[in-house]
């Protein structure tokens, strides 16, 4: 067996990027302060076509060397915009016509793994390192997704955990 060297992999430019068809879902960051969190959030989202990151608060914006160095390029790929607080980003998502879910761990939240919702257009609130998604957001969204976990620790880093449900969301929503 044999690595495939970059040239072999077929991806696309950013140009193609741009005009290629994505998956109906954006990304809204409620105060993420880590911009290599940032940036790893935009290069899963460049690597599954995600439509938009929605930047709010405290949260970094490109140009920047932190988030550049852990989204290698994707900060060009990806469409974003910046909203001074999420609750506007929500609101503008919902307006759109997007279900929106809070990746929280919430009263009545919908695990991962049984999400059977909206086959649409979805965006997920992903919170701050340390208090998650703010209450008041959490009070806009239209409900809240939980990842199960099964270990000691209540909660994962925010770019692991934007990983996993935008790969199962984009699953969920192919097989539609």
């Amino acid at each position: 067996m044999r690595k495939l060297k970059v040239t072999e992999m077929g991806r696309l430019s950013v140009d193609e990027f741009k005009s290629a068809d994505k998956i109906p879902m954006i990304i809204i960051l409620d105060n993420v302060r880590s911009m290599y969190n940032v940036g790893s959030i935009f290069r899963t989202s460049d690597a599954f076509r995600v439509e938009a990151i929605w930047l709010c608060g405290i949260t970094g914006c490109p140009p920047h060397p932190e988030i550049h160095k852990t989204a290698l390029g994707a900060e060009d790929s990806v469409d974003w915009k910046y909203f001074e607080n999420p609750e506007e980003a929500v609101s503008l998502a919902k307006q759109m016509g997007y279900k929106t879910f809070a990746i929280e761990q919430c009263e009545g939240s919908t695990m991962l793994d049984k999400y059977s919702g909206e086959i649409g257009k979805i965006s997920i609130v992903l919170g701050n390192e340390v208090k998650g998604v703010k209450q008041e957001v959490v009070d806009t969204c239209d409900g809240c997704i939980e990842i199960p976990q099964y270990g000691t620790k209540h909660s994962l880093n925010v770019a692991s955990a934007g990983a996993i449900v935008i790969y199962s969301l984009q699953q969920y929503l192919q097989k539609k």
